[in-house]
């Protein structure tokens, strides 16, 4: 194990650690916004909107992220729309998760008792403030467990965007491996800065999911 090669070559991992965090950070935030969209459309069953967005789920969950990307980065030039490499991957990761984070929200709306509603109602509140304040909060929080699920996923998900010449964690890795034969060493830094971004996140997931059960909300 050559430890002078891994010194050398930390910093270059850890700035393709950085473009991996903000890709995921965004790819992350677009996902949920997508999902609680279609979220709402199956909910409130919109005519139309509901059937497009079924559709997007079935493609979405069913095919390769590393497929979705070569659509983006290699087909949409071909209709004369050009991505950078970066914006391909926000865009998959978005369109990967949101169909996740769709079935997420789905499931937690569903689990509120509809009491909950029909006692906002029977206050005053408008349908819109009893979504806003009774049912969403009960949702997100009973959701915890699959959203902490689906966003390490989804981080995980982007050891592929290396495919779309996007200088991540991978791209890094195969790239020493190919100029210097030393695979033990960049595998080993592969493996480490994987660790060093997912296990924090992974026990906050935790400390989350304790909390929520806690406090009775989850269940």
């Amino acid at each position: 194990m050559d430890f002078e090669f891994i010194r050398a070559y930390m910093p270059l991992y850890a700035e393709a650690a950085g473009m991996t965090l903000r890709i995921s950070f965004l790819g992350i935030l677009l996902s949920a916004a997508i999902g609680l969209l279609c979220s709402l459309v199956k909910i409130f069953k919109i005519p139309v909107l509901k059937s497009i967005v079924n559709g997007y789920i079935e493609v979405s969950r069913n095919t390769p992220l590393l497929i979705q990307l070569f659509f983006l980065y290699f087909g949409l030039p071909k209709i004369g729309v050009v991505l950078s490499s970066e914006s391909c991957a926000v865009t998959g990761l978005a369109f990967l998760g949101g169909s996740y984070m769709a079935e997420a929200f789905r499931t937690g709306i569903e689990q509120v008792p509809v009491i909950q509603s029909e006692s906002g109602l029977s206050l005053g509140l408008t349908k819109g403030q009893v979504f806003r304040y009774i049912i969403l909060p009960q949702a997100v929080t009973t959701s915890v467990p699959v959203f902490c699920a689906n966003i390490i996923f989804l981080i995980k998900e982007t050891s592929v965007f290396s495919a779309v010449a996007l200088a991540d964690l991978m791209f890094v890795a195969k790239d020493l491996i190919g100029i210097y034969y030393k695979t033990d060493e960049a595998l080993l830094m592969l493996v480490a800065a994987y660790l060093i971004i997912l296990l924090p996140i992974s026990l906050f997931c935790s400390w989350i999911e304790r909390r929520v059960r806690y406090a009775e909300f989850g269940n």
